[in-house]
């Protein structure tokens, strides 16, 4: 049975003392509204013993203090915010069982009882296993997939905002029902793991661009870090949705920001301290992000740059938190753990990781990682440079000293290199594959280059097809994402060749899926309503991605590769025995490959089988490869 996962707000019943239990025979007294207690429940076993409660409403700072009789829970600390609607309590919960937990806020003259949960942990921590080179994700976008329960498309007590379909950057109504009917169709397809955008709640009104309605439908402006958007449903909801998934085999990683929240966050609102964002007083003093990152890096940096890429806001509509403020930190440390154990989670992806505090996030990954050995985050850094996303991942040399724990990153380069390198003609050095084969070389700079995540597009770039219609660019391009030594990300709707471009609105390279709404032309979740190129890409993609599962080549393999000859780039993945050899061909010619080069990795094997024809390939000296073909042959 699914639990109810939040309750929004709750009556404090009841409560004057000094740390002293005297209070406890305080009569009771309703004497403040509670709106929010965050995080609304909590579970007993962890491995840091300290809780922090923090509760809103107006006046619960004027408590003079907090006690607690339950059972192996001490009250470590009591904090008055600046704002006197807010007060923070520490409990060190080491010892407690779970029950139900009364929380006795005293008052002058009285006390008021606050009813807590504390809950038992449904599995080991190191039982939750997060995704690795073994596993393909699926990046969508809930609004733009498909509309499940259109109950939920208008909801009463939002901001405003219209759904209309007809404008891109409106919300178009998809939600977490829709992304449930579809969890065949990902099976059919043959990925393992699905991230989306954010599905927190973001109560902001739309904004008008001259004629274009904009929204924030994309999800990245938090204005509740623990309650789903209800335009795409439940906490409930959310919690099925993963239960259901991984009844399938399916495992589902969070969108999170660290970084900033949504202006329409009552902390924006009622501020709790001074300090609660960097650059408060941003009504007369508003310093926007410069976006630029080297100054983590730069050895010359100025102090200047360094904080304005740092403190500045992302953009107006989304304040950026300070997560020097201990509390901030806190706060946020928790909310991870809350939908790990709540939900049941499988990965984090964090959102424009860079920008927020360096030591906080580190602080967070590193007890993340303790709490959760098993479990795998990636960041979002957004580097085109291999050294520079290197720098961030988990044990670099090239930042120590310090530490960033992050597992995974994103492989931002590969993701240049590769939306140039199939348009252009290999040649003996520079264009073509061979910037695939110089991109990896620079995998010497990664502790672990099979924890960093590729991906040829998602929902912040143009489509790889842009306005086009490429098949065979994007055959050889997939055939790259899933047989290289990375974790691969795909992006909704490149199985089925959708397209677009960044030039007028972000909306374009987030088109709905079409089929995800009662009413659309056509079905592409039914290959019968696919037309013919449309199942060719799906066909091709799907046959590897159900290849690749389960296959520790791919997954553990060691790669290596060789310098394209040819206009032929050329690699093997090699585990225990078993060897993959992959070909693209990066020429619009047919080469007869000279397969001396090769030798060591053949090791005088004359035959193969194709992963994409199906068939068995043999060769003598040379193999002949059709203009643009890709072949991936199991030795």
């Amino acid at each position: 049975m699914v639990a109810t996962l939040f309750v929004a707000g709750a009556m404090l019943t009841g409560c004057n003392s000094k740390h002293s239990s005297s209070a406890l025979n305080m009569p009771d007294s309703t004497v403040v509204e509670i709106n929010k207690i965050d995080p609304p429940c909590w579970f007993t076993g962890m491995k840091n013993p300290s809780l922090q409660i923090m509760l809103y409403g107006e006046g619960v700072g004027n408590a003079t203090d907090v006690l607690t009789d339950y059972a192996g829970v001490e009250v470590e600390e009591v904090v008055s915010l600046d704002s006197k609607n807010y007060l923070i309590v520490y409990l060190d919960v080491a010892k407690a069982q779970p029950g139900e937990m009364n929380l006795y806020l005293v008052f002058d003259d009285c006390k008021q009882t606050v009813s807590y949960q504390l809950r038992e942990r449904e599995m080991s921590p190191e039982a939750r296993v997060g995704f690795d080179a073994g596993d393909v994700l699926y990046m969508l976008m809930p609004d733009r997939f498909a509309n499940g329960d259109t109950s939920n498309d208008n909801v009463e007590g939002m901001s405003t905002y219209v759904v209309d379909r007809n404008q891109p950057n409106a919300r178009h109504g998809g939600d977490i029902k829709g992304i449930m009917d579809h969890l065949d169709y990902f099976n059919e397809l043959g990925v393992t793991a699905l991230w989306f955008t954010p599905v927190l709640e973001n109560n902001m009104g739309d904004d008008m661009w001259g004629e274009f309605r904009h929204s924030c439908y994309h999800g990245y402006a938090t204005t509740d870090y623990y309650k789903v958007d209800p335009r795409f449903g439940t906490n409930d909801d959310y919690r099925a949705l993963v239960d259901k998934a991984h009844e399938k085999g399916l495992k589902i990683v969070m969108d999170m920001i660290f970084n900033h929240c949504g202006s329409e966050h009552v902390w924006l609102k009622d501020m709790p301290s001074k300090d609660w964002f960097n650059y408060p007083d941003y009504e007369n003093n508003f310093v926007q992000t410069s976006y630029k990152l080297t100054p983590h890096v730069d050895p010359y940096a100025s102090q200047y740059d360094f904080d304005q890429m740092n403190d500045g806001w992302f953009v107006i509509s989304m304040p950026d938190l300070n997560q020097r403020n201990r509390h901030v930190a806190r706060y946020l440390v928790q909310n991870s753990f809350w939908w790990i154990e709540a939900v049941g989670i499988d990965g984090i992806r964090m959102d424009t990781h860079p920008y927020a505090h360096y030591d906080a996030m580190s602080q967070w990954m590193k007890e993340l990682n303790e709490e959760y050995p098993n479990f795998t985050v990636v960041g979002e850094t957004w580097c085109e440079n291999p050294a520079f996303t290197a720098w961030w991942q988990k044990d670099s040399k090239l930042s120590a000293p310090r530490n960033s724990n992050l597992k995974s990153v994103m492989d931002f380069h590969l993701w240049q290199v590769v939306n140039t390198a199939f348009a252009e003609n290999t040649d003996g050095y520079m264009m073509g594959l061979n910037k695939l084969y110089n991109h990896f070389v620079y995998d010497y700079l990664y502790p672990e280059p099979s924890m960093v995540m590729a991906f040829i597009e998602n929902h912040d770039t143009d489509r790889f097809l842009r306005e086009g219609a490429d098949i065979t660019a994007l055959k050889q391009a997939m055939t790259l994402l899933l047989t290289t030594r990375r974790i691969p990300q795909l992006y909704y709707g490149t199985e089925v060749m959708m397209n677009g471009t960044k030039a007028k609105f972000d909306g374009h390279v987030r088109k709905d899926f079409l089929g995800g709404w009662d009413g659309d032309a056509r079905n592409l979740f039914n290959a019968d309503e696919r037309n013919a190129i449309e199942n060719e890409a799906f066909d091709f993609i799907s046959n590897i991605l159900h290849w690749r599962k389960g296959n520790d080549v791919i997954a553990k393999g060691d790669m290596k590769h060789f310098i394209p000859q040819q206009g032929v780039y050329v690699y093997a993945r090699c585990y225990e025995g078993k060897r993959v050899l992959v070909l693209l061909n990066g020429t619009d010619k047919v080469v007869d490959l000279n397969l001396r080069p090769y030798a060591e990795v053949l090791n005088g094997v004359t035959s193969g089988h194709d992963v994409i024809s199906g068939q068995m390939i043999t060769w003598n000296e040379t193999l002949a490869l059709p203009a643009r073909a890709n072949m991936i042959i199991e030795l």
